[in-house]
């Protein structure tokens, strides 16, 4: 699998975990070059709270586009260090 926006590979494995329809892809198969800390975090009731990266691209930023899990929830577990991609970021195989 791959996670793709404007052109470019963000993050690419064929060990990907699926939750709710989103790929989790492993920590070190994204591209740091193109992820950079965001303040925005979030509650989900059964995963616990994300955290997100902004993606950038050139000078191009989508905001909040990668999300992860730095502390998931026992139900959660096998999402542990891993991203998952949306706001336009393409998941393709």
């Amino acid at each position: 699998m791959k996670a793709i926006w404007r052109g470019v590979t963000l993050a690419e494995s064929d060990q990907t975990v699926v939750v709710e329809d989103n790929h989790y892809f492993p920590r070190e198969a994204i591209r740091p070059e193109h992820f950079r800390d965001s303040s925005t975090h979030t509650r989900c009731s059964w995963k616990g709270i994300a955290s997100y990266y902004d993606v950038v691209v050139d000078s191009e930023v989508n905001r909040d586009a990668a999300w992860y899990y730095p502390e998931p929830t026992e139900a959660a577990a096998k999402i542990r260090d891993r991203i998952a991609f949306w706001k336009g970021v393409e998941i393709v195989s």
